[in-house]
């Protein structure tokens, strides 16, 4: 069992996409995507430029790892599907990619990943494929624009000064999360932190 940490820039319920009965990491963080495995945790973190640092946003425990075909076809997964002309949550779902069965080309839903024109952007089509897989929770803690501060004897692992991700030692991940697992309910707890600027923002 491993734990990765990383800084999220935005929350707007995008990556994590925390609706429903799952809590999904679909595009961004390629590396994390790509190497996690059923039973590591991922652990994600304000950032200082929003004044959010040393706060937790989420942390998911990792249920199931899927390609994209797989949920780009799995009924379970409908709803993640974006509907821009939706409510906040319709609009900023994950479920984005598939491929075209007659070129094999891989196709980008008009989605928060798209360009504003509703064509492929494809920076953001390059590394979020690059990932290869979606990883999905059912045992998880999104906390969004009430994240919580995490206690002080944790801080130093837990949180990171720039973007990228790293290993958090697993004794002290533990104990993290038993503090977590003691004190606070799993599930969502609040709405993403950006939900607040009723914006739809265009980019990673």
């Amino acid at each position: 069992m491993r734990y990765r940490t990383y800084i999220i820039a935005r929350d707007y319920g995008f990556a994590p996409n925390p609706f429903g009965i799952h809590c999904s990491l679909a595009t961004c963080k390629p590396e994390i995507r790509k190497h996690s495995k059923v039973g590591d945790w991922v652990f994600g973190t304000g950032s200082s430029k929003k004044g959010m640092a040393g706060k937790l946003i989420y942390a998911m425990e990792v249920s199931e790892k899927i390609d994209f075909h797989t949920y780009w076809r799995d009924p379970l997964y409908e709803y993640k599907k974006p509907i821009l002309n939706g409510s906040l949550k319709q609009m900023y779902g994950d479920n984005i990619y598939h491929k075209d069965e007659h070129t094999d080309k891989w196709n980008q839903l008009n989605s928060h990943h798209s360009n504003e024109d509703g064509t492929i952007n494809e920076l953001n089509l390059i590394t979020d494929l690059k990932g290869e897989f979606v990883l999905i929770s059912n045992h998880f803690y999104y906390f969004g624009s009430s994240c919580i501060t995490i206690p002080s004897e944790f801080k130093n692992e837990m949180c990171m000064k720039r973007q990228g991700y790293k290993h958090v030692n697993p004794f002290i991940a533990q104990k993290f999360l038993n503090w977590l697992q003691e004190n606070y309910e799993p599930g969502r707890h609040d709405e993403p932190l950006l939900f607040q600027t009723f914006e739809r923002y265009k980019g990673r």
